[in-house]
């Protein structure tokens, strides 16, 4: 069995058999050593959305100022024009993206027209490794581009893996198989996970000297991956008893499921940078629309059921106090052609539009629509305006601050800085009264108390503690405070373990910080 998937099949059933480091048993560390040097307050978390079989992005966002045009072309398909949603002026969306369209209203989301990338593959399996790996069309490459990036920082990954400094995953799949877009050079960051609450053990075997062979490499491999992801799983399973969520989510809706983990374990604490989250069905070559009402039909369903994990998710973030610390990102391998076909549906085609979530997104509409020809020819697919790999470049130098040399040899030579995401820690604003606070808070996690480190500037300073659902729990100060700087212990020794927020008002100016209470 070749390694790759042996891993893949491994880490969908991970649990908590335990693991040796150097000696001693994983499950014996003690749990700050398990969660030592969690910084939540600057550990970014990136949830990719993968909508499996090629999304057309001419049926989910609409250029109304091509609609005529689009109407000749897909007569058969096209959403009524007094049926979408409203996006901008000239953009509208499917009827049933109500979610999506609120999050734009309230400045959580941004659009990127038309992302492809040159030289367009339009097979399923070798665009989603493009796509995943960000090579070019005409390279293969056999590492992902996290995993490339991942690469540079963990050395010698997987071996001596989990330990005391990285106890937790880089990063998870929501599934049963890892994501291709973590695959590193000696293995996948990636652990495939469906239920941190339901994890199975994998038996190790029984051990004994290997001889010195192939076979015995193979099978020293295959003990210490087995051994790893057993680890994880108890790591995993510790977190999400931790964690909480602080809205409820819909419960027939298979994305949502999968982000409501992502949320209960990012809330529990989990240091893990990547998650990977899928919805597949996307390959509407028949039957995309009801031949009756165009808004109905099985895309229609699709894209309702992402709009709403995608804004119950949002929602759960937003009370979780998290919503700072979280971008999500959808991606599909190639969008549909601008022509229907005779089956109510759309054949393969080239770009389409991404679209990015969270409270540090810059919501706007990045790119111009899509020129709609009616004389488009059959093949013919929406060209490419913004090339994916400058998405993956802009995320990883201002969502992970990777230098942008770094980002030219992970991706490539011709990378080009997009405007997608703007700094959540600063104020837009050139009043000297209203520059953030540098608050720090250690220890975190903590035991029973941890002091809160900050410069005043003569100001009333309110201080309060909140649960992860948003309860004020307590009150540390509402006084007026002298200049200069100030270190405050706060003692939470009687509070169950768990996350909470502390919350510093300095006149106007506010900033929060999150804490994991062990």
């Amino acid at each position: 069995m070749k390694r790759r998937k042996f891993l893949r099949a491994a880490a969908g059933t991970a649990a908590s058999l335990p693991f040796f480091l150097h000696g001693t048993p994983l499950n014996t560390l003690s749990r700050s050593a398990l969660f030592s040097g969690v910084d939540p307050e600057s550990d970014k978390v990136l949830v990719l959305i993968q909508l499996n079989g090629g999304n057309d992005g001419l049926n989910m966002i609409l250029p109304m100022d091509q609609y005529s045009n689009l109407r000749q072309v897909r007569s058969n398909i096209i959403i009524p024009e007094n049926r979408v949603l409203s996006l901008t002026d000239t953009l509208s969306v499917h009827p049933n993206m109500e979610g999506v369209t609120n999050l734009y209203d309230e400045g959580k989301m941004g659009l990127v027209q038309s992302v492809g990338y040159p030289n367009q593959n339009r097979s399923h399996f070798r665009s989603s490794d493009i796509w995943t790996s960000g090579s070019p069309a005409e390279e293969f490459w056999a590492n992902g581009w996290l995993g490339r990036w991942m690469d540079t920082l963990y050395d010698n990954y997987p071996t001596g893996f989990p330990n005391e400094t990285y106890p937790h995953p880089f990063a998870i799949t929501m599934g049963s198989s890892t994501s291709e877009t973590c695959q590193g050079v000696a293995s996948n960051y990636s652990l495939s996970l469906s239920d941190p609450f339901s994890l199975t053990p994998l038996l190790e075997g029984i051990g004994g000297e290997l001889p010195d062979t192939p076979y015995g490499d193979e099978l020293s491999f295959l003990r210490s991956a087995i051994a790893q992801s057993n680890a994880y799983g108890e790591v995993i399973t510790e977190v999400a008893n931790a964690g909480s969520n602080g809205v409820d989510y819909p419960d027939d809706n298979r994305l949502a499921g999968q982000l409501r983990n992502v949320a209960l374990l990012v809330s529990g604490g989990i240091q893990t940078n990547v998650f990977v989250v899928n919805l597949g069905g996307f390959d509407t070559h028949s039957n995309q629309v009801e031949a009756d009402d165009t808004t109905q039909g099985n895309h229609a369903e699709l894209l309702k059921t992402l709009s709403e994990a995608i804004a119950v998710f949002q929602a759960d973030l937003a009370a979780l106090g998290l919503e700072d610390r979280v971008l999500t990102m959808t991606f599909s391998e190639f969008g549909r052609r601008i022509r229907s076909n005779g089956s109510l549906g759309c054949d393969h085609g080239t770009a389409a539009p991404l679209m990015l979530f969270g409270a540090c997104v810059n919501s706007q509409v990045l790119g111009n629509n899509p020129e709609i020809n009616p004389n488009a020819e059959v093949g013919e697919g929406v060209p490419m305006q913004y090339d994916f790999r400058d998405i993956y470049g802009s995320i990883l130098m201002d969502w992970f601050e990777v230098e942008e040399s770094t980002v030219k040899n992970l991706l490539y030579e011709d990378f080009t800085h997009l405007p997608i995401l703007k700094n959540c820690t600063t104020v837009a604003t050139d009043d000297p009264s209203l520059i953030p606070i540098a608050l720090d808070v250690f220890p975190n996690p903590f035991g029973g108390s941890f002091t809160i480190k900050f410069t005043s500037e003569n100001e009333h300073a309110k201080i309060d503690v909140f649960d992860a659902l948003g309860a004020q729990i307590q009150n540390i100060s509402n006084k007026k405070l002298p200049a200069g700087q100030h270190n405050i212990n706060v003692d939470l020794s009687h509070l169950p373990a768990g996350v909470y927020f502390i919350r510093v008002r300095l006149g106007n100016r506010v900033q929060t910080k999150r804490l994991v209470k062990m």
